[in-house]
């Protein structure tokens, strides 16, 4: 177990106790605390103690505990805040799940919706695993919590580079990105009342520095992660078999699948020129639509008709703008002609792409209910 602490003396003793009651191989790190941290640890003799000489931040906190674990010849360390919102009691789930998921994080799930939690408390969890899922592209449902497993040895060949909370949302996309999973596992949970609470997470300054580590990996999960795992997991064998089973398949209504029928044909006309397929894949995987679908649909904008896509999009504007400018219908239209009427030109193509995916639905919603009927009668 791995502990880290800065300033948490009202909690501290308590924390180590219940988990020496499960384990005696505990790690506490104290990030340079100026209360009577050292006092309490002192007192313990059964436990591995690693200092800070200043306060450095959990993530660095972590990462020294993971330092000290592989010196120790460990493969795996559990870690839990010392504020007293976890159970040690709760360990035995970890190693549980530990026994079919050996190379995986598992991160301990808390009830966010129970009693007590506190709003912003619930509000940024919400936030944190929206964003792990546009860098990811898995589920979670709590990404904050602090009661984890790690598969040291596994991270190893990772490097990472953030020192504060943000850390926790950082080794976890880049652990999937390395082919880690993470896994949730249900624990419990305590919130103290309000004016007990023990917290150093200072608003302001760490909620910016996670919004530009997300802006970070986002930026990277769109150029490099998301159309890398599309490569890899591409083939026309596969996709021919998805395409079968994306058409036929049972648990999906004819009404989701002429959804994702539109909503593809919508992302494949509006101007996110050269993200559009990507988009379109994510946010189908948000809104539960079906993805296969959504991807075949979006690919409306292909090189033969992008200029008939641009003409019918400047033309639209046009007519809605009162503008008796026209582009004239070629092959040779390009992006350069374009620019000239922007406005007209993003405004067109918007109401284009609400018609091309309102048609898109209408036309398929009758044919996927008579393929549905005459599949599973």
């Amino acid at each position: 177990m791995i502990i880290p602490t800065y300033n948490n003396e009202k909690t501290l003793a308590e924390v180590v106790s219940g988990v020496l009651d499960y384990t005696t191989h505990v790690i506490v790190v104290d990030d340079g605390s100026t209360d009577s941290t050292s006092s309490i640890l002192s007192s313990f003799s059964q436990i591995q103690v690693v200092r800070h000489a200043t306060n450095q931040g959990k993530g660095k906190a972590l990462r020294t505990g993971f330092a000290a674990a592989v010196a120790s010849g460990y493969k795996y360390a559990i870690t839990i805040d010392s504020d007293g919102q976890h159970m040690p009691s709760d360990l035995g789930i970890f190693l549980e799940k530990l026994e079919t998921h050996p190379h995986s994080i598992i991160i301990g799930a808390r009830n966010m919706d129970q009693p007590g939690i506190p709003s912003k408390s619930s509000f940024g969890n919400k936030f944190s695993n929206f964003w792990f899922y546009v860098e990811t592209g898995l589920q979670l449902p709590d990404t904050q919590s602090g009661y984890r497993l790690y598969p040291i040895q596994d991270l190893q060949k990772i490097r990472f580079v953030t020192r504060k909370f943000e850390f926790e949302i950082e080794v976890m996309v880049r652990a999937v990105w390395n082919g880690i999973s993470v896994i949730p596992a249900p624990v419990s949970v305590y919130y103290p009342p309000a004016g007990e609470r023990v917290s150093h997470f200072r608003p302001f300054k760490d909620f910016s520095r996670i919004s530009v580590l997300n802006t970070v990996l986002v930026t990277i999960a769109l150029l490099w992660y998301h159309p890398y795992s599309f490569i890899k997991n591409f083939s026309l064998g596969g996709l021919k078999k998805k395409i079968i089973e994306a058409t036929l398949s049972s648990h999906e209504s004819a009404h989701t699948k002429a959804l994702s029928v539109g909503f593809g044909l919508f992302m494949g006309i509006i101007p996110a020129w050269g993200y559009q397929m990507l988009l379109a894949v994510i946010l189908a995987r948000l809104f539960r639509l079906n993805k296969i679908l959504v991807l075949l649909a979006s690919n409306i904008s292909i090189p033969p008709m992008i200029p008939v896509i641009l003409y019918l999009s400047n033309l639209a504007g046009a007519l809605v703008l009162g503008n008796s400018t026209r582009l004239i219908f070629s092959t040779n239209i390009t992006l350069a002609e374009v620019s000239r009427y922007l406005y007209q030109y993003l405004l067109g193509s918007v109401l284009i792409a609400v018609l091309a995916g309102a048609l898109g639905y209408i036309l398929s919603v009758g044919i996927f209910k008579r393929i549905n009927k005459q599949t599973f009668a």
